[in-house]
């Protein structure tokens, strides 16, 4: 499988070859579209990982690590839809961490939501 990327940074167009396994037989566009949900599955680990050390994490007795697992990904959907900061979802997790304030706008978001 081939894929035009445009690099944002220098507006640079290359073509890359990355190579995907799979046993199902798909069409193309199952295949794009299996590809895509699988990177965005890994981009949401990769946030998890980084802004909330998940892989660090020491909790794995009982239902503790599937509760903080759904309370990080929780977390994670306030800091996106948040827009009153423009920042990173790690600086906005510090941000919510010193500003009470911020804080109660990030929850009451999460309340806005429903």
């Amino acid at each position: 499988m081939t894929s035009d990327v445009h690099e944002k940074t220098t507006g640079k167009e290359t073509t890359e070859t990355r190579w995907y396994i799979s046993s199902l037989d798909l069409n193309a566009e199952q295949a794009l579209s299996s590809v895509r949900n699988h990177w965005q599955v890994e981009s949401m680990h990769w946030v998890l990982e980084m802004t909330f050390r998940e892989d660090e994490s020491r909790i794995r007795k009982g239902r503790g690590p599937l509760a903080f697992n759904v309370m990080r990904k929780i977390a994670m959907t306030l800091f996106k839809q948040e827009q009153t900061k423009r920042a990173s979802i790690a600086a906005k997790k510090k941000m919510a961490g010193l500003d009470d304030e911020y804080r109660s706008t990030l929850l009451e978001s999460g309340i806005k939501m429903r």
